[in-house]
């Protein structure tokens, strides 16, 4: 009975902890794991986690996509998310998102690249600033030339 009990409250204790999660990014502490600067910038930061729960940041999209490319490691990946232009500091689904790249529009690592959750959203900016929107697959094409 009281191996049971023990099994019962390890099993309690364990399989939570096995929930893979994305970690907050750390605005001004975090360096990004492509080119060593610090993540400062909530509305181009970037974020993978891996299958098994680790969390890289990164300072812009394009610093992310490059080292998914480089690495060829994108299956590896439980979460890709890049920050929502529209509302800096809100994270979303990179494999979703619509990117927009416009010159009016600065990144830090100067491909001028945002991400929208919403295709309307992009297309206004896109109105506004000028560019050409993308998907997920069209930037890292871009990206890996």
């Amino acid at each position: 009975m009281k191996n049971i009990f023990l099994s019962i409250v390890f099993l309690l204790i364990i399989l939570p902890s096995c929930k893979v999660e994305p970690t907050p990014i750390g605005y001004g502490q975090d360096h990004c794991h492509f080119c060593d600067m610090t993540v400062v910038d909530k509305s181009h930061a970037a974020q993978y986690t891996t299958k098994k729960g680790k969390s890289y940041s990164f300072d812009a999209i394009e610093c992310m996509a490059r080292q998914l490319i480089n690495d060829n490691s994108e299956e590896k990946m439980e979460f890709i998310q890049v920050a929502n232009f529209a509302e800096p500091g809100n994270l979303i689904d990179a494999r979703t998102a619509t990117f927009l790249v416009s010159d009016k529009i600065k990144s830090p690592m100067g491909e001028n690249l945002s991400a929208f959750n919403d295709a309307k959203i992009a297309q206004k900016h896109l109105e506004e600033f000028g560019g050409k929107l993308y998907t997920w697959a069209e930037i890292k094409a871009k990206l890996s030339k």
